[in-house]
Parts: structure tokens; C-alpha cells; sequence
């Protein structure tokens, strides 16, 4: 757990940081600032749009009288992405991106159904865990 707030705070920063000023000297520095506000608000829309069709179908599950699973997970990975988004730099920014495209987010989903069964069902034991 330590390894992961290491990269988090530490690595994540300065690789962001490197990407931003190889991007600027080769792109300059105005039209860097200005692809990162486009991939926000690219990314804000996208946030938007996703975000409500999961709520719609959050809806609908529950009215149906059914446990909205992989619903919830795909409204947390698209709020997750979002919270990339937030966070300036084009490493986070595509990362972020990917989680609001749906395919990319069942792959994710998937993996994490897969890693969940593992923990919670135990290797070797019967049952399957889907999300």
C-alpha cells in the first residue's frame, strides 16, 4: 500500500511534469496550456454524458427491482476518470479519457470482477463474482 501512494505522490507528479515541458518545448507553451484546457473540457462533456446514461441506467435497473452492479461500477470508474481529469497533466488526462470511453471501461470492469472474485471467493473454491 505504501508503494502505491509513493507513485501516486511522488512518481506521478514529476512524470507529469516532464510530459508538460517536453510538450512545451515542442509544441510551446501556450499551445500546451491550451490542448490541457481542451482535454478538460473534452473531458468534462464526456464526464457529463457518460455519467448521466448511468444514471438512467441505474434508474432502470431499480425500477426493474434489480441491484444496479455493474451500473454502479461503470458511475465510479466514470467518476474516477472525471477526478483524473481534474488533475492537470496529459499522463492523468489520458488515463481519465479512457475510463470515460465505454469499452475501455468494461475491460476495466471485468478486471476488477476478476481480482474481486479472487479475494473475496478464494482461488480454488466454487462460486463466480460478476460485475
Amino acid at each position: 500500500m505504501a508503494a502505491v501512494l509513493v507513485l501516486m505522490f511522488l512518481v506521478v507528479p514529476l512524470v507529469e511534469l516532464y510530459l508538460i515541458i517536453q510538450v512545451g518545448q515542442a509544441i510551446g507553451a501556450l499551445n500546451t496550456i491550451a490542448v490541457l484546457v481542451v482535454m478538460g473540457v473534452v473531458g468534462g462533456w464526456l464526464m457529463k454524458r457518460e455519467g448521466l446514461g448511468a444514471l438512467r441506467r441505474i434508474q432502470a435497473q431499480m425500477a426493474r427491482g434489480q441491484v444496479p452492479g455493474r451500473e454502479l461500477v461503470d458511475a465510479f470508474l466514470i467518476l474516477f476518470g472525471g477526478a483524473l481529469m481534474l488533475t492537470p497533466g496529459f499522463l492523468t488526462d489520458v488515463l481519465g479519457l479512457s475510463l470515460l470511453v465505454a469499452p475501455v471501461r468494461a475491460v476495466v470492469r471485468r478486471t476488477l470482477a476478476h481480482r474481486l472474485q479472487a479475494r473475496v471467493v478464494g482461488r480454488g473454491r466454487p462460486g463466480r463474482f460478476q460485475l
